[in-house]
């Protein structure tokens, strides 16, 4: 897809050698790091934000990184509370983004298979997608710590760690004066009593849709929500574009056309079995026919999008084995390192600590019954174990260096995903593994690998802020630990209750990475899938590549309903609107983008949690009734797009740079 994690800025780094780079912090100080309300306030952003991350992944197949969001809002709560805390630190700050933004990248893992469980009619318990994930994310952080010194200090000056050098710039200018904790409270705000409007009190409504004229079955829609405007304004206006374009080939194109042709045909058409096109509304046909269509597009491109990296992959693959080859040869890698006069700054967790830790992961999951399903047998579980950790450690290493590259937001998860899954899929295909047990232990492979490797992602990005401030790696290292293991449950049990509330797979949760996972296991364990649809997916993925142009943004917008992909154009269009007026000020456009990048986070975590609140309330006391407005047609559909237009002028108005002096 366009992006598994939304980066939220695109600075690079400074250039400078790792020899002559000077951290803001310097070895030699002695600053307050890990302390208890860095660590607390960490886990509470982190479950907050990974509960928030949950929801928007299974609504939009898309998470948002959240290292500068948590970095700001950390900053601003310090401040205010310093009267009863007492001053606080950069180091501080930097500890509780670090434990904070590692639940994003959980949430990440999780979402983009887990769901498929209870698509297939299953129930997994919270205490095992908890385990799954917090087993994926120790696996991640151990392999990528023997890669620090390579990846983030030997490589300064050349991978430039968007993300991370970003966070560590936010985090300086909030040490020196500067703010922007506000923006993103306010975005909270706004987008928890949106959300309360429209999914409790039903005071108007969330979605609107429209017929076109003259076109079969022709439908477009918006769903008014400000999580979808925020993420439009995080990705611009080009990946915007390229997502809604491939939306409206699937609505205004290929339903009316599957509509023109089947609507004579008196039986059901493959793979529907009960109703004719003919009875079928638009959404109908999008769920039994376009989907198919839409997983082949994503499939061809996430593989498209590994097979460009391979020349990465492999030299990633090298570093790693380099590391951990350097690190077996020297003997100073005990936990404080003093003895071998390492520097503060370039002391990571003991290499003991990684082996033994990676050890305990892999020998849970292959002796452990409930953790892969208890219905698994030893020997599917001895097969399983290795290749989670040796995929792991491949895409562990992939991942830890292209985000160095690229970013978060291009790092190919649901590709490394798709690999493993069609990997371990084959290997049980040849063993003869085909039956249930088999589809459910292939999909939890693929989900600890995939948390493994979008945490990867994230621990090098929080560990090149590090870099930069001044941190102790071993103690962001611990940090990272606590917050992957803290937001395990939080990240379960919101799963749980969400699907309790919408049902995944239905309009208001599509989980659309989850059921392209499953399309995927199914095609190679089982027959019945309908070849001829995704490889029209295929086809159209290829066509959209020799334009030279991304297919995976464009898969996504072929795979989700056009009414999740027109808020998040409409996002980027004020991103464009915003960069196009104030282009000929560099300085104000910084702060402009900066201001609506905050603010527009807010807005996904405040509509987030939010929805995970009211999942929880219709967990515990049934749907929520509200206090409905009858709102006559098309006046509904009126007033939905007038509130929607003054959230997004609101949104304008928020990048507006703060006036000093």
């Amino acid at each position: 897809m366009a992006s598994d994690n939304i980066r939220t800025t695109g600075n690079n780094s400074s250039g400078q050698s790792s020899e002559d780079f000077q951290p803001y912090v310097k070895p030699s100080e002695s600053l307050a790091e890990f302390s208890l309300k860095a660590a607390v306030l960490g886990i509470i952003f982190g479950i907050l934000f990974g509960a928030a991350n949950a929801y928007l992944g299974l609504l939009a197949g898309l998470t948002v990184s959240t290292s500068i969001p948590v970095a700001v809002m950390t900053v601003g709560f310090f401040r205010l509370t310093r009267w009863f805390f007492g001053s606080s630190t950069i180091l501080e700050a930097n500890m509780s983004q670090t434990v904070g933004s590692a639940s994003s990248s959980l949430a990440s893992g999780v979402i983009f298979t887990i769901p498929a469980l209870f698509l297939w009619g299953m129930n997994p318990s919270i205490f095992q997608i908890a385990g799954l994930a917090a087993l994926g994310g120790v696996l991640g952080i151990l392999f990528m710590i023997p890669l620090r010194r390579l990846l983030i200090k030997d490589e300064h000056g050349k991978l430039p760690y968007p993300e991370g050098t970003a966070c560590a710039k936010v985090l300086v200018a909030a040490d020196t004066g500067g703010a922007g904790a506000g923006n993103v409270f306010l975005g909270l705000v706004i987008g928890l009593v949106y959300k309360f409007f429209i999914g409790f009190a039903y005071l108007w409504k969330g979605k609107a849709y429209f017929y076109l004229p003259l076109v079969k079955k022709a439908q477009l829609g918006v769903t008014a929500t400000p999580a979808l405007l925020g993420v439009g304004y995080i990705l611009g206006y080009r990946v915007a574009s390229i997502m809604v374009s491939g939306s409206l080939i699937s609505w205004v194109v290929l339903i009316p056309l599957i509509a023109y042709v089947g609507e004579h045909l008196n039986v059901p058409l493959f793979p529907e079995t009960i109703s004719t096109v003919g009875d079928m509304s638009p959404s109908e046909i999008w769920n039994r026919y376009i989907r198919y269509i839409g997983a082949g597009a994503v499939a061809f491109g996430g593989i498209i999008t590994i097979i460009r990296s391979t020349p990465t992959m492999i030299k990633s693959f090298r570093i790693g084995v380099e590391g951990i080859r350097n690190r077996l040869a020297s003997a100073s890698t005990d936990l404080a390192a003093k003895d071998a006069g390492l520097k503060r700054t370039d002391r990571d967790l003991s290499l003991k600590v990684v082996i033994i830790g990676v050890a305990v992961v892999i020998g849970a999951i292959a002796l452990i019954p409930s953790i892969l399903g208890g219905t698994t047998s030893l020997t599917m579980r001895l097969v399983a174990a290795p290749a989670i950790a040796i995929f792991g450690f491949l895409f562990v290493t992939v991942s830890s260096r292209i985000v160095g590259l690229v970013g978060v937001s291009s790092n190919p998860t649901s590709g490394m995903t798709i690999v493993t899954l069609l990997g371990v899929s084959m290997i049980f295909v040849y063993l003869g593994w085909t039956d249930a047990v088999g589809k459910v232990t292939a999909l939890t492979v693929g989900t600890v690998v995939c948390v493994a490797a979008s945490i990867a992602g994230d621990t090098s990005q929080d560990l090149k802020t590090g870099f930069i401030v001044g941190a102790t790696p071993f103690r962001q290292q611990i940090g990272e630990l606590m917050g992957a293991v803290t937001s395990a449950l939080a990240v379960a049990a919101s799963i749980v209750i969400l699907n309790s509330a919408y049902q995944f797979g239905s309009t208001e949760l599509p989980a659309p990475q989850a059921t392209l996972m499953k399309t995927i296991i199914e095609g190679v364990l089982e027959s019945g899938v309908p070849w001829g649809l995704v490889l029209v997916g295929v086809l159209l993925g290829a066509v959209f590549e020799l334009c030279s142009l991304p297919s995976l943004p464009f898969a996504v917008g072929l795979y989700l309903p056009v009414s999740t992909m027109t808020p998040i154009f409409l996002g980027g269009c004020i991103r464009l609107f915003v960069e196009k007026k104030y282009r000929h000020d560099q300085h104000e456009l910084d702060q402009r983008r900066e201001r609506g990048i905050l603010f527009s986070s807010g807005l996904i975590g405040g509509e987030g949690l939010m929805g995970v609140g009211i999942a929880l309330w219709a967990f515990y006391y049934g749907a929520p009734t509200g206090w409905p407005i009858d709102w006559p047609v098309p006046f509904g559909e009126i007033v939905t797009l007038g509130i929607f237009a003054l959230l997004g002028y609101v949104l304008f108005r928020r990048t507006k740079p703060l006036r000093r002096g």
